[in-house]
């Protein structure tokens, strides 16, 4: 099974080694079929705190790395 990655944008990296990605996603309601958006904060590996607040980066999936974090930046979002 692939890993999954996700694109969003750095919203805190106060922590050592980690930072707090926000995700956001379109969905559509079943029966209006209004579509509307849904923010996720993830917080995730930044290895030697390269990635700063505001920047866009991709995050991928990997095994826990603490209580919280279970995704690891893998670079910058195009």
């Amino acid at each position: 099974m692939p890993k999954k990655n996700l694109k969003g944008i750095v919203v805190s990296a106060k922590m050592n080694n980690t930072a707090v990605i926000s995700v956001e996603i379109m969905k559509e309601h079943p029966r209006y079929r209004k579509r509307y958006r849904v923010n996720r904060k993830y917080m995730a590996d930044n290895p030697n705190n390269n990635y700063q607040e505001g920047d866009q980066v991709v995050i991928e999936e990997c095994r826990p790395l603490s209580r919280h974090k279970r995704w690891r930046i893998i670079g910058q979002a195009t």
